[in-house]
């Protein structure tokens, strides 16, 4: 992905995360409670298989569409 596409598509995760933040169900796993940004990195890592600086250019407008997909599931 092109250095425009990176920080585009790093704005929109990070707006992602600010808006999880409290909305993740907790977890045994995470005592600390839960990373936001880390969720939705894990999330674009499992749809795509490679993490969201890797993903083809070609494929930009589908990772942005994932993660509004992404935030109507926590709404």
């Amino acid at each position: 992905m092109n250095d425009k596409n990176k920080k585009l598509a790093w704005n929109e995760i990070t707006n992602l995360g600010d808006f999880l933040k409290n909305k993740l169900p907790e977890s045994e796993y995470h005592p600390e409670g839960r990373n936001p940004y880390a969720h939705v990195l894990v999330l674009i890592k499992k749809k795509f298989g490679c993490s969201y600086k890797d993903i083809k250019d070609e494929d930009f407008k589908t990772l942005i569409k994932f993660i509004e997909f992404i935030k109507t599931h926590y709404n």
